[in-house]
């Protein structure tokens, strides 16, 4: 009888193990599942909150223009995301020309290689030697010196690199994340348009918030990358990555040094200065390189602008989906309500709500970059561009970049549809560098 007992519980037991080794397999594979979706709901849930609000605005107060001003928001949305992907189209065909040149030439392999030991520790995914490398490497360049328009073309190239090793063609792999999220930590060196924006507002010293800025995006791109490796269970404490961000933080000390003891009237000029002379050194860069190694440049160039015309095409549902869903939300009043939410929040815990007037535009800033923009120069507009607010909208604008917007673009240009654990580290670092803003700026400009 002890021995039917005891039988009868080993039974039990095998198939209490034999039910978990099934459910929690299934489990995972549905929180996978939900991961992959964060992008979809909420796109969906902008559309259903915007249309909660209308109909309250509508039954309850009244506003027959609500649902005018949201169906006019869809059409003028559609058109801008569709003028941005056709604007993009001339500055993907010469960078992608360019790359090409670099790519036929071996130089992109030789940046590759110079920076493989750090990238083989960030990005351990990418094989030796990898063009892949050299394209994000030009990528986060392009950003750090405040060049848009190079750094968008230079980071979808990136991205079909990076697709190319990618053995799930529909699922963002590790590198594509870590190297997305670093685009969104919006890691900029000189904030060359937010200082242009503040000086046509009349600012008396555009280049104030400089330093703010630096500190605050630099701290979104470190926590956006600590967050990743955790994610990603990558070893951040080793020798070589100490080296190169500590190389950075010196770096970054002594331009704060030569900013700080610079003349502030001609700061503006010798950003611009130096981020022109450093985009038109790459390209002759490239192209003697080329030169020397005796390919024809042109014929290169030529090949890779071809595709520059496809790339634009590819993204222009992707940024009809996301600017459409952003559209309806801000002209609903759904944004007004947030504010509005937040503000009453904080007096009820007696917390100072000076810097609330920018938050629209920490808000807008992972869904839009022209529309937290707008939000930013109607900040300064509204309160002044040496007030308070209008510095921290400025910060918040600079600390980050667009999440969503280069979510879509660069994950629409290879057709990716699962992104994993971007959007969440995505928006930790754009959350965590706009909040860092805030006590800056309080310790800058006070208040």
């Amino acid at each position: 009888m002890f021995y039917t007992l005891y039988n009868r519980k080993n039974f039990i037991f095998f198939e209490k193990i034999m039910f978990y080794r099934s459910i929690i397999p299934t489990f995972v594979l549905i929180i996978r599942k939900r991961k992959n979706m964060v992008l979809n709901y909420i796109w969906v849930g902008l559309f259903f909150v915007a249309m909660i609000v209308a109909i309250i605005k509508l039954i309850f107060f009244g506003d027959i223009n609500v649902f005018t001003n949201i169906i006019n928001a869809t059409f003028s949305s559609s058109k801008t995301a569709f003028e941005i992907s056709i604007g993009l189209t001339g500055v993907l065909s010469l960078w992608l020309g360019i790359m090409k040149i670099g790519e036929k030439s071996g130089l992109i392999n030789v940046l590759s290689r110079w920076l493989n030991p750090v990238f083989s520790k960030l990005f351990p995914d990418i094989p030796k030697g990898h063009p892949a490398s050299g394209s994000i490497f030009m990528n986060l360049a392009a950003n750090m010196m405040g060049l848009d328009n190079a750094a968008t073309p230079l980071g979808l190239k990136a991205m079909e690199e990076l697709q190319s090793i990618n053995p799930k063609k529909d699922t963002a792999s590790n590198p594509m994340i870590m190297f997305l999220v670093l685009n969104t930590s919006g890691l900029v060196i000189i904030p060359v348009s937010i200082m242009v924006y503040r000086a046509q507002q009349g600012a008396a010293q555009p280049m104030d918030v400089f330093l703010p800025i630096l500190i605050s995006t630099i701290s979104a791109a470190m926590i956006g990358v600590v967050v990743t490796s955790i994610y990603q269970r990558i070893n951040l404490f080793n020798r070589t990555i100490m080296l190169f961000f500590g190389g950075i933080v010196v770096f970054l000390g002594g331009m704060i040094f030569l900013f700080s003891k610079a003349n502030k009237a001609y700061i503006n000029t010798y950003s611009t200065l130096v981020a022109n002379i450093f985009l038109f050194s790459v390209i002759i860069l490239f192209i003697l390189n080329g030169f020397r190694k005796k390919i024809n440049v042109y014929d290169a160039f030529v090949e890779g602008a071809k595709d520059g015309f496809s790339t634009a095409v590819r993204i222009i549902p992707y940024l009809v989906a996301i600017l459409v869903a952003v559209g309806v939300f801000r002209a609903s009043g759904a944004m007004d309500l947030l504010i509005k939410g937040i503000t009453v929040g904080l007096q009820a815990c007696h917390i100072n709500t000076d810097f609330v007037g920018a938050l629209p535009t920490m808000l807008m800033k992972p869904l839009s970059g022209s529309g937290s923009r707008g939000l930013m120069v109607d900040a300064m507009a509204t309160y002044g561009a040496d007030s308070f607010v209008g510095r921290l909208a400025c910060v918040m604008q600079g600390s980050t970049d667009t999440t969503f917007y280069i979510l879509a673009v660069y994950f629409g240009s290879v057709g990716i549809t699962k992104t994993r654990h971007a959007v969440t580290c995505g928006l930790i670092a754009d959350f965590a560098g706009s909040l860092i803003a805030i006590p800056l700026c309080y310790l800058f400009f006070g208040h």
